[in-house]
């Protein structure tokens, strides 16, 4: 059986790597054998941190709400349980939004919070 070099399908797969690698810093994005592993660390490190910001951006509404909701003088806990009981059903990021922007919706929110917990 004649002997089958691999030349264009070699090629095109290190190729392949490589502009994956690009903007990597020295030998990551010139060599094959580094630019191949460190891209697989570099999608390891994407996956994770697609599940990552996730957290982070909670982490970031719930101390945007905390904030506000103590200049109206209530806990976050308090605040969300209110909203709760009150049946007011609005997910962390817009209560976030609305913290930061419009303070005065905010507060009423807040009002409404503190009248059904009483």
């Amino acid at each position: 059986m004649p002997r089958v070099k691999g030349g264009t399908v070699t090629r095109k797969r290190r190729k392949r790597v490589l502009k994956l690698a690009k903007g990597y810093y020295g030998s990551k994005r010139t060599l094959f054998k580094t630019a191949k592993q460190q891209v697989m660390k570099s999608g390891q490190y994407a996956y994770r941190d697609r599940k990552q910001k996730k957290r982070e951006f909670r982490k970031l509404w719930i101390s945007r709400i905390n904030a506000a909701a103590r200049l109206n003088d209530m806990s976050y806990s308090k605040l969300m349980h209110g909203l709760k009981v009150a049946g007011i059903d609005i997910n962390r990021k817009m209560l976030s939004d609305l913290a930061v922007h419009d303070e005065k919706a905010f507060s009423q929110l807040v009002t409404k919070a503190k009248e059904a917990l009483k």
